[in-house]
């Protein structure tokens, strides 16, 4: 943080999933600005690929965007967690596929400007689909499409999630190098 330097933090709300502060801070002008910070928890993902080499993706309502969105399974790391046991936790949860292997495929921080979310993608093989275990609150439909029409999606603009994007094309350069 050459030239830059938090003068305080005022915490404004205290929320489930993320905390809001005001950073007081002292620009390399000599200048004083408020900057809103927002500390997330964490978060992971998985790309999913069946034994017919598709892709699982889940479709769910969002609040922030007041529609539902197609993504791949992701949520939050709970106490404890790492990065890849939530990825695991989450797909089963939201699909009810199990997990035959897992590999670290990247890591993204979803939003530099304000807020310091981490979300640990994997991808790997999945099988026999059982019952999903959803949370009370959510409703979520497990679809599964093939890796190709994915991308098509994303250049068409229907794909807008940052972490689906940046995994679906992540996850297609790494299997296109074999």
């Amino acid at each position: 943080m050459e030239n830059y330097k938090r003068l305080n933090r005022t915490l404004v709300h205290k929320g489930k999933i993320t905390t809001f502060y005001t950073d007081r801070m002292l620009l390399p002008n000599g200048a004083e600005a408020d900057w809103d910070f927002v500390d997330h928890k964490g978060a992971a993902a998985f790309v999913a690929e069946t034994d017919d080499g598709k892709i699982l993706m889940v479709k769910q309502y969002r609040n922030a965007l007041e529609r539902q969105t197609l993504e791949i399974p992701a949520g939050g790391i709970n106490a404890g967690e790492s990065f890849c046991e939530a990825a695991i936790r989450e797909l089963e949860e939201e699909t009810g596929y199990i997990v035959e292997d897992a590999e670290h495929l990247l890591d993204i921080y979803t939003t530099v400007a304000f807020c310091n979310e981490k979300i640990g993608i994997y991808c790997g093989k999945v099988k026999q689909k059982k019952e999903q275990h959803l949370d009370e609150d959510e409703f979520v439909d497990c679809f599964a499409y093939a890796l190709d029409d994915l991308l098509q999606m994303i250049d068409k603009g229907v794909l807008q999630d940052s972490k689906t994007v940046s995994a679906l094309l992540a996850y297609a350069r790494k299997i296109r190098k074999k």
